[in-house]
Parts: structure tokens; sequence; C-alpha cells
């Protein structure tokens, strides 16, 4: 079975989080494609050189000199980390990013609210770099930084560099692990929602702030061919629990 998880940067920095999420992938049938983020080793490098974050809808504007410090934080500090706490753990892990082997091309991503700078979309994924290593046995450990077609450099958002790289190799699964047990309404977890029953409760407010990205995600990747998505915490993630997204119950 391919899967995907999408792990989120807030906690990678905990060295507590790091050893459980270690363990949690260390147990799984087959290695996944891990995906990372880092927005916040990012803004902390950024303020101590004095470069001010700026944001347009949720996604980081980045400029020349924000591009470097995002290539530093997330294909040098942050997938180094992961890959040594992964091989400590036993895991035979490669860390990378979509430009190592043009893995994963992008162009810069257009919005209508401003110049976002060097933030891009993904256009294509070579598939045959992923396969190889997972046929291998090896956990493919993949920072959002991505290449273009000239040979520049695109900060990706890891959602989106997650649902891409799912979405191109039909995986059976995509798991997005958060700081949250999954999609919640009055604290309860709601277990399973269809693409109607999502729309109706973004509509509604139910799916609200940082969760309403994620579970577009999620339909933009059922719709794209993954069976199941699923949004959960380090928890759930060993448990196998959190919200299920299917394009049908």
């Amino acid at each position: 079975m391919t899967q995907v998880i999408k792990v989120g940067g807030n906690e990678l920095d905990d060295p507590a989080f790091v050893k459980s999420l270690v363990k949690a992938l260390k147990e799984l049938p087959a290695p996944p494609v891990l995906v990372h983020g880092g927005g916040k080793e990012i803004r902390s490098l950024q303020e101590r050189l004095g470069l001010e974050p700026h944001y347009v809808d949720g996604l980081r504007v980045t400029d020349i000199e924000s591009l470097a410090v995002v290539q530093m934080v997330l294909a040098g500090r942050v997938n180094k980390r992961l890959v040594a706490a992964l091989t400590a753990g036993a895991v035979d892990a490669f860390g990378m990013s979509g430009v190592d082997r043009g893995a994963v091309k992008a162009e810069k991503l257009e919005h209508p609210a401003g110049d976002l700078g060097w933030v891009g979309r993904v256009v294509a994924v070579r598939t045959e770099v992923f396969h190889r290593l997972l046929d291998d046995g090896i956990m493919p450990v993949l920072s959002p930084i991505c290449w273009g077609a000239d040979g520049s450099i695109f900060n990706v958002n890891a959602d989106h560099v997650a649902l891409a790289v799912a979405c191109a190799l039909t995986a059976e699964s995509l798991v997005f692990v958060s700081n949250v047990p999954g999609v919640l309404t009055d604290d309860q977890l709601i277990p399973h929602i269809t693409p109607a029953q999502a729309e109706s409760l973004i509509a509604d407010g139910t799916i609200a702030g940082g969760m309403v990205p994620k579970v577009r995600s999620a339909l933009e990747a059922v719709a794209g061919g993954v069976a199941v998505v699923r949004i959960t915490d380090l928890q759930g993630l060993a448990e196998g629990t959190g919200t299920v997204v299917t394009a049908s119950r």
C-alpha cells in the first residue's frame, strides 16, 4: 500500500514529538513518503535575521532573502533532524527535497491577492523517484522545496506537495498529521465526512481557521484518486484514528 504522510512543522523542534513520530512511523507495515513542513523555525530564523514574515491567505511571501532562509530550514535543519532521528530508530530513511533528481517540479504561483515572490505550485512529480525508494524499503523524507524548469527554486506549501505526490502515486492513503485529533464539532471528533458534508461544515463555520485549507486539500486528494484521506494528530497516526475523508460513504 502506498501511503503519503504530511507532518506539520510546529512540533518538529520538540525531541519528544520527533521520538514519538519515529516510533509511529516504524510500526507502519510499509514505509510511507513523509512530507514535512517547518514554518515555526522559518519564522524564528527570519526574525533573528531581521526579516519580517509576511503572509497572503496563509501562504508565506517568499522574497529572495526569505527563500534562502526557507531552504536552510526545510532542506537543511528540519529534514536532516528527521532523517537522523529515523536512522537512530532503525528506519531506513532518505532525506531529499523536490529539487533532488527533479522529483517535484513547480512553477510560480500567481495569487489574486498579490505577488508571493518565490512561492510555487506543483506541476509535475517524477513518480519513479519515489517508487524506487519505496520498492527498496526506504522512506523518502521530503521537504517542500521544489525546482522550476529554468533551474529556479520555489517554496511550496507542504500540504500542497503532499497532495500532489499522493495523487501522482495514486496513493491508497494520505494522512495529514496536525496538532488536533481531526475535524471537531462541539469538541467531539467527526470520524468520517464526505465532500458534500465537508462543504456544508465549512459553510456553517464548523470547519474554520487552519482546518479549512487542510480539509480542502483532503477533498482535492480524494477527487484526484486518493482512496482515503485522514486528518489526525500524532496519537491518531499511531492508533489509526482521526477524521476520514472519502468520496462517498
